[in-house]
């Protein structure tokens, strides 16, 4: 199988050309003929033309790259290794949506064939791949799972808006269904992963791994969120305290802020929905994951707070959200819990403007229900600097000022600028 594909006699599927796939696509398509598969036309065009949708690659990625995009679930019949990459978010009550998953492996088990390789990269609680996945592929295909084709699990471990921890340069889980389909996946990623490949002993335990890479990410933000929450009640600043605890050599380095995005703010749901299932009540997930899911309406209700405090009249107060994403110097507004600040806000008949230089209006009023600011006004009563992009990074006291009326409030979530503002009434985490 992998001679096959180096030597353009077979071809490779990505199915999901989201921030995950497409950069694999393109990776494996300068080793390989590859079929970019997403049912989205208007993505597909987008592609075609050497524009990545999600704004993260330039238009020299795309070059020197033997790749068909399409939209028609035809064309994947052409290939024999396909590798899934859908987003697996959670619905309204913090439950799994496997919908896009599910629906993709119906997809490929249509253009699957006797011989073929199917590998998941969608982040999956345990047992998701073998006991939902693999049924599917089995019924759409009327083929036999490790008799007429094998499957494979390897996480991905993308992160938007990281130009140094790009796909080559992180070291790659792989696990197959079988010791054969194991080596097969280890063959075919190892041609473009030059950091390295890591054998897990089971789908099982590659599924776990992704999980919890997340999962620790969210409970030490978690503790940090608390830890915030306490010392904003002795009247100390979070930051100064852990630049002191940090001098300490095994001293771990988190930081308060809202979690949001399609991996922290998500992956420990999926672990926590299979525990139960499993007769087990996570309580250290699932108190962690309240304490962050907290922390929007928390930000906003300390900023009401401030200004009442201060004379200003909190019925029609004007604000400042700089930042809509979940992250900085990133176009992503998937679960961004800036919107839980913006939503709080207005339920006190706050005025809230938003702005950011990465995010779509139109996108963020699809998603949320209000969009960006054609300009940023003057006479706010409070800033709220809820995204670190670097534009702001170069921005100092005097403009904020500009912008603000008299005994205005600069709310800087992250602390990044702790003893650079000296004049406007100062709060951070």
């Amino acid at each position: 199988m992998f001679q096959q594909l180096i030597n353009k006699e077979t071809k490779l599927s990505v199915v999901g050309l989201g921030y995950v796939g497409l950069p694999i696509a393109l990776e494996f398509s300068r080793k390989m003929k590859v079929i970019g598969f997403d049912i989205k036309p208007a993505r597909v065009e987008l592609m075609k033309k050497g524009i990545d949708p999600s704004n993260e690659l330039e238009a020299s990625d795309f070059e020197g790259c033997d790749i068909q995009f399409s939209s028609d679930p035809a064309d994947l019949r052409e290939a024999t290794f396909h590798v899934v990459a859908v987003p697996t978010p959670i619905n309204k009550h913090n439950l799994p949506d496997l919908n896009p998953l599910l629906s993709a492996s119906r997809t490929v088990g249509k253009a699957l064939k006797k011989g073929d390789y199917v590998v998941f990269e969608s982040t999956v609680y345990p047992g998701c791949t073998e006991e939902d996945c693999v049924p599917i592929l089995e019924e759409e295909s009327g083929l036999k799972f490790n008799e007429d084709f094998k499957v494979g699990y390897s996480p991905e471990r993308i992160n938007p808006g990281d130009k140094e921890h790009t796909l080559t340069k992180i070291l790659k889980i792989v696990s197959g269904s079988d010791p054969e389909a194991l080596e097969v996946i280890s063959d075919v990623y190892s041609s473009i992963i030059k950091a390295g490949i890591h054998r897990a002993s089971s789908i099982k335990v590659a599924e776990a791994a992704k999980i919890i890479e997340n999962t620790q990410r969210d409970v030490n933000i978690a503790l940090m969120n608390e830890l915030s929450l306490i010392f904003n009640r002795l009247n100390i600043n979070t930051y100064e305290v852990l630049e002191a605890a940090g001098t300490k050599w095994n001293f771990l380095r988190f930081f308060p802020g809202l979690v949001g995005g399609h991996c922290i703010g998500v992956d420990p749901y999926y672990l926590t929905y299979k525990a139960n299932e499993l007769g087990y009540h996570s309580k250290i997930i699932t108190g962690g994951r309240v304490i962050n899911d907290a922390m929007g309406p928390y930000v906003a209700k300390q900023v009401v707070k401030k200004l009442i405090s201060t004379g200003h009249k909190i019925n029609g107060a004007r604000v400042l959200i700089m930042g809509a994403t979940f992250k900085e110097n990133v176009s992503d507004i998937r679960n961004s819990k800036v919107a839980d600040v913006y939503n709080e806000l207005r339920s006190f008949s706050v005025e809230v403007d938003v702005a950011d230089p990465y995010a779509s209006s139109e996108e963020l009023m699809e998603e949320y229900g209000y969009g960006l600011v054609n300009e940023i006004k003057k006479e706010y009563h409070a800033i709220i600097l809820a995204v670190n992009h670097d534009k702001y990074m170069k921005l100092d006291e005097a403009y904020f000022k500009s912008i603000t009326c008299d005994d205005a409030l600069f709310v800087d979530v992250k602390g990044v600028f702790k003893d650079k503002i000296k004049e406007l009434e100062y709060w951070s985490l």
